[in-house]
């Protein structure tokens, strides 16, 4: 197959709106705000969940409302969000939990498949202390790579609740967390990885935004270690105090990465040795992620002290390691699985460039705290 894949369809930007008040009030704007995603968000993922993993609606939404009692008992606020999500959308609640999994409810004993059915080639991550940049300013982000039909329904929220820091933050319509940075310039991105003994526990979307709640890296660390984990997941972080670290977990275990020259990145396998043994990717899909880190490595070393905005922008559109690209496109592997979006964050300033996917076909649009962003 070609290197050139054809063009693709979707949004030219995604569509944005502030949410404030309490939690149940921001999930209840949300649900209304969003209406016709989040029923599109619903229809899509029941969809793929029977096609690719066999899973039915109804043992879906059963599935999901078994997380719900961790949810509540570590993290309330997520409840009461999801809450005002099923209101303003007019969703039962069971499927107003679904839109918060997905990986999960494919995993063996959430509901009775055979095996973990999702492969683990999603999503390339960075973070750039301001030593290595071209203007000493912190840089953050990602290629979030999903199937395709994430990019019809995401959107980005400005979410000012009364009691927490304010988030600009990327998120599938119903969906209460994802991607993002607060406005104390901490910013936290993610990446799929794959381990056994994923359980019923806290939902791993749910840690970007619990680390989100904190002001430092090492602060939102000890809040990702303090929750029962439902699954794995990578979460890369940075923050304005001069720390970047990257924390790949285990439902029961944890090891941190630290940058070097200044420079982090991160994609769908183990890297620390603590973790090796862990992984459970399959072979068909390790060399995909350890081509993607490797160039996303050499691009940021060869750029190092050049790195800004515009440089990371061309970076996130890279293709030279087809069909193992940094930027991918449908066509590129025997999956349904795209760049759905590119994100670069620079906490420390407040701003944000997010560019529907594939990058290399759309342009970026900036967003920041307390401006209209439409």
């Amino acid at each position: 197959m070609s290197s050139q894949a054809g063009t693709t369809s979707g949004p030219e930007h995604f569509p944005f709106q502030r949410l404030t008040g309490s939690h149940r009030e921001i999930g209840r704007q949300f649900g209304e705000a969003f209406a016709e995603l989040i029923q599109l968000h619903r229809r899509r993922s029941l969809d793929r969940l029977q096609r690719v993993q066999g899973i039915g609606a109804g043992p879906a939404f059963a599935a999901a409302e078994r997380f719900r009692d961790t949810v509540r008992q570590y993290a309330p606020f997520f409840d009461e969000e999801v809450q005002g999500v099923a209101e303003g959308a007019r969703l039962p609640l069971g499927e107003a939990y679904l839109l918060q999994l997905r990986a999960e409810l494919a995993a063996p004993g959430i509901v009775e498949i055979p095996a973990m059915a999702e492969a683990g080639d999603e999503c390339t991550t960075f973070a750039i202390l301001p030593e290595a940049t071209a203007g000493n300013v912190p840089l953050i982000g990602q290629n979030a790579d999903l199937p395709a039909f994430y990019r019809d329904v995401a959107v980005m929220l400005e979410i000012v609740p009364d009691d927490m820091p304010s988030l600009l933050m990327l998120t599938p319509a119903g969906q209460v967390s994802y991607i993002g940075m607060n406005d104390k310039g901490l910013g936290v991105f993610a990446n799929f990885v794959t381990c056994d003994g994923w359980r019923i526990g806290f939902p791993r979307y749910f840690l970007s935004r619990l680390a989100m709640t904190k002001e430092t890296v090492d602060e939102a660390i000890e809040a990702i270690d303090s929750v029962p984990r439902a699954s794995s997941r990578n979460l890369i972080m940075i923050d304005n105090h001069g720390t970047a670290a990257d924390l790949e977990t285990t439902p029961t275990s944890s090891a941190r990465l630290d940058p070097e020259d200044g420079l982090l990145a991160h994609s769908n396998h183990y890297v620390s040795a603590e973790l090796a043994d862990a992984e459970r990717a399959s072979e068909s899909y390790l060399p995909n992620s350890r081509t993607r880190l490797g160039r996303m490595r050499e691009l940021l070393a060869k750029n190092r002290g050049r790195l800004n905005v515009e440089k990371m922008q061309e970076i996130l559109r890279d293709r030279a390691c087809y069909p193992d690209t940094i930027c991918r496109m449908p066509g590129d592997a025997d999956s349904d699985v795209i760049t759905f979006a590119s994100l670069i964050a620079s906490p420390g300033t407040g701003e944000m460039w997010v560019a529907v996917g594939p990058p290399n076909e759309h342009s970026y649009r900036r967003y920041a705290f307390g401006e209209t962003n439409a």
